[in-house]
């Protein structure tokens, strides 16, 4: 597991590298059958990542592979589940609130998570057995893992935030469920909304600089998957609003249920 966690970590840094490239020029943007947008940083952020990780013999289900019929799929026990630009919107924006997102499943649950944001270099990793999360901002792209490993550190949800209830909330999603679950908690508690994009969001809860995530808006698991294992390495749930379990993956159909990540 530290060589997969370690081979996750060096693709999301590279994968990263490339994005950057793109991000320094002009940025064309074509839009798929979904309507979403797609940039040349997705593609070449998703052929860096393959590259690294096909020598794992683990199959890949990123959002810019062809996505293999079920059938194909589910009797894989171990999969990695890939977003190579999470944040494509806030990417051509140029807000710098996009990520690289790695995760591996084992049995439809996350392990091991990866989130990288390449403009500011920080890094965020469950530890190999999935017991602890990590942090790490790079003043270099270049130092060895083992600096990474050593100078990172151990990232906590928070305990106390006397008796404010910090929730986050999307800078592109925010729609009338979300508003609903806001104005609920304030009829009791005293409430701040916290913007982030993409993966971010989980990142947030995890390091304890947010206490609640509502998602009530379409997403998929590439979207989801890292940030989910992050969270749940530190004691954050990330839990199905139909079943009140843990979000699953390598499903039949690749899209979450609406879900909420609190302690």
């Amino acid at each position: 597991m530290k060589n997969l966690l370690s081979i996750a970590i060096q693709a999301s840094i590279d994968a990263g590298k490339a994005i950057m490239e793109v991000y320094a020029e002009k940025i064309n943007v074509e839009i798929k059958e979904d309507k979403s947008p797609l940039t040349q940083a997705d593609k070449n952020a998703n052929d860096v990542i393959n590259n690294y990780l096909i020598d794992t013999r683990i199959p890949i289900i990123s959002e810019e592979n062809k996505q293999l019929d079920y059938s194909q799929r589910k009797d894989w026990e171990y999969c990695w589940i890939v977003d190579p630009l999470d944040g494509t919107k806030e990417f051509i924006k140029r807000n710098g609130e996009f990520t690289v997102n790695i995760a591996l499943i084992k049995s439809g649950n996350p392990l091991l998570g990866v989130i990288y944001v390449p403009v500011s270099k920080t890094l965020y990793y469950t530890l190999e057995d999935a017991s602890k999360s990590y942090k790490i901002d790079l003043e270099n792209e270049d130092v060895s893992l083992d600096f990474i490993f050593k100078n990172s550190i151990e990232i906590k949800p928070s305990e106390n935030n006397n008796g404010l209830i910090r929730i986050v909330g999307s800078r592109s999603h925010l729609n009338e469920a979300t508003k609903v679950f806001i104005s609920k908690i304030e009829n009791n508690k005293k409430t701040e909304i916290v913007s982030k994009g993409s993966s971010l969001k989980f990142c947030l809860v995890a390091e304890g600089t947010a206490d609640v995530y509502p998602r009530f808006a379409p997403t998929m698991e590439w979207d989801t998957a890292a940030g989910q294992a992050i969270c749940q390495a530190v004691g954050v749930h990330v839990i199905d609003n139909n079943t009140n379990l843990p979000l699953k993956y390598n499903k039949e159909n690749l899209l979450n249920p609406n879900f909420l990540v609190s302690i």
